[in-house]
């Protein structure tokens, strides 16, 4: 996995440092695809990882501005890092527990095209964010 990173950080025109391959590293291999500066940051911690939360927060945004990862801002104010994907998807995000799961549905990008073609726009990119309480049960009872 090392190699393919520092050849996605040479390709980016990112010198290849420790940080920068742990950060990505991290990033590719999450189980959850989006992460904070805060959860990468304490997941770097608690790998015994010697790096600080500004150190984070530099590299995460390097790799935003070379097109490696992109940045989310969802409503509960959160930021967000996911690896840049080549398919498009958008997004449902729990207003309790702030879980977000990716889907993708081609009759509601069909119907983005149109709305845009009523309009007299040519759609460029987009991004929705559906907002809502997740099948957790805590959150369920929580908001009632």
């Amino acid at each position: 996995m090392a190699s393919l990173s520092n050849q996605e950080l040479r390709k980016a025109g990112l010198k290849v440092t420790l940080p920068r391959i742990k950060i990505l590293e991290l990033l590719e291999n999450a189980e959850l695809h989006h992460m904070s500066a805060e959860e990468v940051y304490k997941a770097l911690i608690e790998q015994g990882e010697d790096v600080g939360l500004a150190t984070v927060y530099r590299v995460l945004t390097q790799f935003e501005q070379a097109g490696i990862v992109e940045r989310h801002n969802f409503e509960n104010n959160l930021s967000v890092f996911e690896i840049t994907q080549e398919e498009h998807h958008d997004h449902l995000v729990c207003d309790i527990c702030g879980k977000i799961v990716e889907f993708r549905n081609s009759i509601i990008e069909e119907q983005q095209v149109k709305v845009a073609e009523e309009f007299g726009f040519t759609l460029s990119g987009h991004s929705l964010v559906l907002y809502g309480i997740c099948d957790n049960q805590e959150c369920k009872d929580s908001a009632k």
